[in-house]
């Protein structure tokens, strides 16, 4: 690789403003611009040439969902390059602490489970699809209007069993326009929840089963203790501790 490369490369990561955006996003997260301005510490506008120019090296991508433009590093290999960095760095001392992030609604009911159309999202839904894309049943390509996603019908059929879910039926429904299943970025999470078809399946048979309870004139949605044992037998007790936190 010519030298020219490595040292703009560097230079891009090392200016503060631009390293405080880029850790902010190594939890997995895309988030928007007045946030990663408020995680650097820097003005909008200030923001927005920086973003730029870390867009322009192929450090971060943007996704597009409604209105809304998301940043989020451009792939694992720049997660594994700020991953080495921090690694390195651990043992220096910080003169300025990196700011937290907060994303999403106040209400913490809404952050922990809500419907979005007709399908699950919040902490919850968001915990679901990281549960069905580690044992193999989906996968996801990008996020926003461009994402996709798709069933593995093997594992989808072996995974969803034990919710009494019968994969085959929702495989089996005719195609129409709407996707099987696709990446739908979670507005308080900013990770992707599953859409789709099989999206909206699990949505409602949670709601037929009687695990999640709508309330009165909120999106939000509540679990029942029986929802919580089916839930929790299903994503196993890791995953389960990460939803309740806080709840």
């Amino acid at each position: 690789m010519h030298t020219n490369q490595v040292a703009h490369v560097a230079a891009l990561i090392g200016e503060p403003a631009r390293t405080g955006m880029l850790l902010a996003l190594m939890d997995g997260r895309a988030l928007t611009a007045r946030e990663l301005a408020d995680a650097a510490r820097i003005a909008p506008a200030t923001a927005s040439r920086h973003l730029g120019l870390l867009l322009e090296a192929g450090l971060l991508a943007v996704e597009r969902q409604g209105r809304h433009r998301y940043h989020r590093l451009a792939s694992t290999e720049v997660a594994r390059l700020i991953e080495g960095l921090m690694q390195f760095a651990v043992s220096q001392p910080r003169a300025t602490p990196a700011r937290p992030v907060a994303t999403g609604p106040r209400d913490a009911a809404l952050r922990w489970a809500r419907t979005c159309y007709d399908h699950l999202a919040g902490r919850l839904a968001v915990e679901m699809a990281d549960h069905l894309l580690a044992e193999g049943a989906i996968a996801f390509e990008g996020l926003g209007a461009e994402g996709a996603g798709r069933i593995e019908p093997t594992r989808a059929s072996a995974v969803l069993a034990p919710l009494g879910l019968d994969a085959g039926a929702a495989l089996a429904a005719p195609p129409g326009r709407r996707a099987l299943c696709r990446p739908c970025l979670d507005w308080s999470e900013r990770r992707p929840h599953v859409g789709g078809r099989l999206g909206a399946l699990l949505c409602a048979h949670s709601l037929e089963r009687g695990w999640l309870l709508r309330g009165s004139g909120t999106r939000a949605l509540a679990v029942t203790p029986a929802g919580a044992q089916a839930l929790r037998d299903w994503l196993g007790g890791e995953r389960w501790a990460r939803v309740v936190t806080d709840l």
